[in-house]
């Protein structure tokens, strides 16, 4: 979009229209005590040289994966984006196209929206997908409310404390103004106990949320605790990692009834943490109550292939007074980059990318074993994380030592865990070489030998 400034005649012609004799004038309303008086305490104008180089000089304060090896985490990853996904996604047709969520969207992002709908309900085993939400969080609190909503005589709603801690932090949020009280099982050795978690289940339990794998990286078998929360009458809503799933069984097949999950792995950058992909996806019981919107494929009066908007539960608009969402739009831009990775991908792609993950994380888990200051803290089996303990409990100086020569060692779990504060958490994506990771494990034996300091 072309700016075209107004010059002082274009400002004349409009003060004479409207009968005033200056700007100034135009303030008149304004009580003069009221008014600011003198100079704004900001920097003089740059030129376009200048301020080209004041960006960049501000910009080189922040390390990003451009510039350190990346081993963080923790919901958002450096997963390779193939240069096809930005140069479909930037495409005019796309980039600037108007409110591609409104009922007069285009024929080509509905299609978008079709295929991206497909393919999240191929990878999650559901019978529908929405057209996206905000984020990983707001799609898990949409599905606890979805969930909430089909049991009306419910109140409580239980979760693992092996879901994302900012996950959990939403759904207070969120929940401390409903009538439902959140319920929160303890995973001290990384996985949902099995005993606690049905002890925790009765007829006012609405909704359940389990996540695969965990915040802490753990695979873990779903299945009995699906089944003791639906034996007891509650709703199953999963969250889960997409690409994880190119090689583990759908949520699906472990008893979900309602999958949402963050999709920024699927071909978005980090961004500095956001914007993102809310995905959700649920059985067919549950599409009259999904918020957000769902794109179908029908045919026209002449027998062409074509698609619609075939539902969008938006408050504006419909059930104003009775909406159980304020989802209002979506993230049009980032669903059509994750169907690019994922139809680019193919199932097999997927597969290789997760098992890559995998087969990196496990080299990791191995070089560690038998360390004389750190261990892997949870055993059994673990999909791209992994928690490493301190035996020095100094995890916050290991991990600065690591970033002082350009390695992003991990997240320090005692940010949202007081009883982990000598863990600290390492990802490892398919970006991540071998020699890379032999530099990670030889800065970490490293840092238990401090650099002796010469004084002259």
């Amino acid at each position: 979009m072309a700016y075209l400034f107004n010059t002082s005649e274009d400002v004349h012609e409009m003060l004479s229209v409207i009968g005033a004799s200056s700007i100034d004038s135009l303030f008149d309303c304004i009580p003069p005590e009221a008014r600011f008086e003198g100079e704004l305490k900001i920097p003089a104008a740059l030129s376009e040289i200048e301020l080209t180089r004041r960006m960049e000089q501000l910009a080189s304060r922040n390390q990003g994966v451009g510039q350190a090896v990346c081993f963080l985490g923790g919901g958002a990853y450096d997963h390779f984006i193939p240069a096809v996904v930005d140069a479909l996604a930037s495409r005019g047709e796309f980039y600037t196209s108007y409110t591609p969520y409104q009922p007069e969207v285009s024929q080509g992002n509905l299609q978008v929206m079709f295929e991206y709908e497909t393919l999240i309900c191929q990878l999650t085993g559901m019978d529908v997908s929405n057209a996206s939400l905000y984020d990983g969080a707001s799609a898990t609190i949409e599905a606890v409310l979805l969930a909430m909503a089909s049991r009306p005589k419910c109140s409580r709603v239980v979760v693992a404390s092996s879901l994302h801690p900012e996950y959990r932090q939403v759904l207070e949020t969120y929940l401390q103004w409903t009538r439902f009280e959140l319920v929160t099982v303890d995973c001290p050795d990384g996985n949902v106990p099995l005993a606690e978690w049905q002890e925790s289940l009765d007829e006012s339990v609405g909704c359940v949320v389990l996540s695969q794998p965990n915040f802490f990286g753990v695979i873990e078998d779903l299945t009995p605790h699906a089944e003791a929360a639906k034996a007891s009458g509650a709703v199953v809503v999963a969250v889960c990692d997409m690409i994880s799933l190119g090689m583990f069984a759908s949520p699906a097949q472990w008893g979900a009834d309602i999958v949402v999950g963050e999709g920024q792995a699927l071909g978005n950058p980090l961004q500095f943490g956001g914007p993102y992909l809310g995905i959700m996806a649920c059985r067919e019981a549950f599409v009259r109550r999904m918020p957000g919107r769902i794109a179908g494929q029908t045919e026209d009066r002449q027998g062409q292939r074509c698609w619609v908007l075939t539902l969008q539960t938006r408050e504006q608009h419909i059930r104003r007074d009775r909406a159980t969402s304020n989802i209002c739009t979506n993230q049009g831009l980032f669903a059509l980059r994750a169907a690019i990775y994922l139809a680019l991908q193919g199932p097999q792609g997927l597969r290789e990318t997760a098992e890559q993950c995998a087969w990196k994380m496990h080299y990791l888990e191995t070089q560690l074993a038998g360390n004389e200051r750190f261990e892997v803290r949870f055993h059994g089996s673990s999909w791209r994380e992994i928690v490493v303990r301190d035996r020095q409990q100094d995890v916050p100086g290991v991990l600065a030592h690591c970033q002082q020569h350009g390695m992003l060692a991990g997240l320090d779990l005692g940010r949202w865990y007081p009883e982990f504060a000598d863990c600290f958490m390492i990802a490892v994506t398919e970006k991540r070489t071998r020699a890379e990771l032999d530099q990670l494990l030889q800065l970490l034996v490293s840092s238990s030998h401090p650099t002796e300091v010469a004084h002259a």
